[in-house]
């Protein structure tokens, strides 16, 4: 008696999917029909294979894979399946085994709802055409998908399973980001941290200390299945890799920014990263958790590269300060009588050829200068008459109005071209155009399109600029009201107040030395 494996599969690109074979391509519906077609042939079934939700390009599918190691091994003499395409939609995959190992094997292959037979040679040109077939359509699904995702990118539309740490779906529309009042108030300590002056693994070991939850184990706890690939352990720690990621995410100020990666081909899982001129960043499409001004604050110093000390901290100044001739930075240094100074790093560099001087100030008398000269700024600055210059300055809002009305026609215009160039393709798929008219009609309204999102582009810069602008402000104002009386200077301050400091080398007949503050308002 012939003995037979029978193989069943489904995935998400079959299901509810109408066709000539079957209105149901269930697995339950491949099982008993594959059944019954055996016993009507009196073949002995050794073994039903199965697997659920696998892609037919999918090459790493658990019983799929077992099924072709027993039969290397000669455990049966024939594989049943319901159509081609539930043994693979891979052409490389169908050729490899239908047409070269099976014979090898002598395995027999049958489909029967579209009539394969390997031991049937004069088949073959119908199955290759099949395999064919059955791959482009993975292709078109594949394209289409891929299409579809771009445009809710460029729509600023969250696409992700899983929202960012600090935010959550909106449970009425699940391509928004709402903020997670559980999780948002780590997030501003993180940045907060950050700017007083700890470095990445300090936070990460505070956090830590502090029994919270990692982005990875916090999801899992919320009972979603979140799969986190570098995940190392399975405790839920904290790493400097995490705290680095979360600090430069433009996401916290409300920015969109996706298509950072992307998948090879529709037949690979291999990820790649994409060059960052092909992200797709929309802003403000969902409320920030941090203020632009504090966002900008901490990528300045990651540009800086300041060094934080064994303790995890840097010092108070670090990454501001500059030589005031070369404009080389600052780096600290520790004198034989425990003072730390800071001197110039060209100086330090090539102190034998001379290509500076040291500008060498100490730390601390530094410190005490800046103290001096931001409470003298705040001393000097009216936080009524900022006021009054906001309040006067109500045509930005005139100006944000009449901005956000253009992209809005724009959008229209852009989905009306999508919508001419997807009818141009149905009307060349039935050969109401012909290929030359469809490319040149594709082509024009391709250009018009590709047209219209360059304008759309520059007009929502106008309007970043202007709302950074009102934000900067407005922020700007809080922070004068909140540091007006302060009594000790900290490195958030330092950040918030001063963009960077310049020092002089040293008079040495007048015994003093310049020092410069570049305010950042």
């Amino acid at each position: 008696m012939i003995k037979i494996a029978i193989y069943c599969r489904l995935s998400d690109e079959d299901k509810d999917k109408n066709n000539i074979f079957d209105e149901s391509e269930s697995i339950q519906n491949q099982k008993m029909l594959l059944t019954q077609y055996a016993i009507e042939n009196k073949w002995e079934i050794f073994k039903i294979y199965s697997d659920d939700n696998y892609s037919g390009l999918d090459t790493n599918r658990p019983d799929f894979n077992q099924m072709i190691k027993d039969a290397q091994n000669r455990k049966f003499d024939m594989i049943l399946c319901k159509h081609q395409s539930r043994f693979s939609r891979n052409m490389e995959v169908i050729e490899k085994y239908l047409h070269r190992k099976f014979p090898e094997w002598g395995i027999r292959f049958i489909s029967i709802t579209d009539h394969v037979d390997t031991l049937d040679k004069g088949n073959k040109k119908s199955r290759q055409i099949n395999g064919l077939v059955n791959e482009w359509y993975c292709e078109d699904i594949s394209e289409a998908i891929r299409a579809t995702f771009k445009i809710k990118r460029e729509e600023g539309k969250f696409i992700g399973s899983f929202a960012p740490y600090g935010y959550k779906k909106d449970p009425q529309d699940h391509n928004k980001l709402i903020i997670d009042e559980k999780a948002d108030y780590i997030v501003k300590s993180i940045f907060n941290w950050y700017l007083e002056g700890y470095g990445t693994q300090n936070i990460a070991n505070i956090l830590n200390e502090k029994g919270i939850s990692n982005p990875t184990k916090y999801k899992r706890d919320r009972g979603f299945k979140y799969k986190n690939s570098s995940q190392t352990d399975g405790y839920g720690l904290w790493n400097k890799t995490t705290i680095r990621r979360i600090l430069k995410n433009e996401v916290y100020i409300g920015n969109m920014v996706q298509g950072k990666r992307k998948k090879i081909n529709y037949k690979s899982k291999k990820i790649i990263q994409n060059p960052e001129n092909k992200w797709i960043k929309v802003e403000n499409k969902h409320e920030a958790i941090i203020q632009h001004e504090v966002f900008y604050a901490v990528q300045k110093i990651f540009e800086n590269k300041v060094r934080k000390t064994k303790k995890g901290k840097i010092h108070l100044l670090a990454g501001k300060v500059r030589c005031m001739d070369c404009k080389s930075s600052m780096n600290k240094v520790r004198s034989s009588n425990g003072y730390e100074y800071l001197r110039c790093k060209l100086y330090a560099r090539g102190s034998i050829k001379q290509l500076c001087t040291s500008h060498s100030i100490r730390l601390d008398v530094l410190e005490e200068i800046i103290f001096d000269k931001i409470k003298n700024y705040m001393e000097n600055v009216n936080s009524k008459e900022l006021v009054d210059r906001l309040n006067k300055e109500d045509i930005w809002v005139r100006n944000l109005y009449t901005l956000e009305k253009k992209v809005n026609d724009i959008g229209k215009l852009i989905m009306d071209k999508d919508h001419i160039i997807k009818n141009l393709y149905m009307d060349k798929v039935k050969q109401v155009i012909n290929e030359k008219q469809f490319k040149e009609l594709n082509s024009k309204f391709t250009k018009d399109k590709e047209q219209l999102i360059q304008r759309k582009d520059k007009i929502k810069e106008e309007i970043s600029t202007i709302k950074n602008k009102m934000e900067n402000r407005n922020y700007k104002e809080e922070v004068v009201k909140n540091y007006k009386n302060f009594k000790k200077l900290t490195r958030g301050m330092v950040n918030q107040f001063i963009d960077y400091i310049e020092i002089g080398e040293k008079n040495q007949e007048e015994k003093n030395q310049r020092v410069k503050v570049y305010w950042n308002f």
